[in-house]
């Protein structure tokens, strides 16, 4: 299996585009994507489960200790509440194999709806991929997180093909934050994940822009997950460039002459 996308590999996203065309797509809702949200507040994660676009919730260490969260089965607990039956995803805490076994089965069992976090490596660069077959065959809804390479796809894909129903996420935004531009190796990376067993779900992760939804949707992955950043950003999607261009102009106006400035 090639480590990149092949050099000719392109899509429609990326084709040159005249001025006055827009994406075939308008709200989020017209969207084939899948969008998750991202974070650990449980009172937007309550808002947001009434909301039909939003298809299912993310969550990370990093996010939880953003938000102040200090007992890790309580906050489950609340945003399990929150949500209904929408799919979450809770990750493992620990770094040795055997440990995230343990751990990953205690968080399976908080629902139904609960896919497991694992790191396709612990801390120190080794491998978890034997855990995630054990637990993927074991029945865990297992979610493959921080994959960056398409080796890692690979290696993902080869664990939890013939298991419970699982996620590959790849960090599309942390790559492209290295400089490599993710919309190939996304393509490459759907390949992958298709080829190996059609019921495995691809999600973008990390996107840093509304562009990416769309990037995303047109790629054909099957999930992206958002922040609340991106979040008030996709009704713009398929907004009229010139007007666009209009309420820009508008606003600097506004903002000089509400600060007084002069020439």
């Amino acid at each position: 299996m090639a480590t990149e996308a092949p050099a000719h590999t392109e899509i429609k996203s990326r084709e040159p585009v005249s001025s006055e065309a827009r994406p075939r797509w308008g709200p989020p809702r017209e969207l084939r994507v899948k969008i998750f949200a991202d974070g650990a507040n449980l009172e937007t994660m309550r808002q947001l489960a009434a909301d039909p676009t939003i298809r299912g919730f993310t969550t990370n260490p990093s996010l939880l200790r953003q938000n102040g969260i200090r007992d890790y089965r309580a906050f489950a607990a609340g945003a399990l509440e929150a949500i209904g039956d929408k799919p979450i995803s809770f990750e493992v805490l620990a770094d040795a194999a055997n440990e995230v076994r343990r751990q990953a089965r205690i968080v399976s069992g908080w629902g139904e709806n609960v896919y497991v976090k694992v790191p396709i490596t612990n801390s120190e660069g080794r491998g978890l991929t034997d855990a995630v077959r054990d637990l993927a065959h074991d029945g865990v809804k297992v979610n493959v997180t921080a994959v960056f390479t398409l080796e890692q796809v690979m290696e993902a894909c080869s664990a939890v093909y013939g298991g419970a129903p699982s996620i590959i996420s790849v960090f599309a935004g942390r790559i492209a934050d290295a400089g490599y531009d993710p919309v190939p190796r996304m393509v490459a990376a759907l390949r992958i994940c298709r080829a190996v067993d059609a019921g495995i779900q691809l999600l973008w992760a990390s996107p840093r822009e509304v562009l990416n939804v769309v990037q995303a949707n047109e790629v054909g992955v099957d999930i992206i997950t958002i922040d609340d950043s991106i979040r008030g950003k996709l009704r713009l999607i398929g907004k009229d460039l010139l007007e666009f261009s209009k309420e820009t102009v508008q606003m600097f106006k506004r903002d000089a002459e509400n600060a007084g400035y002069q020439l």
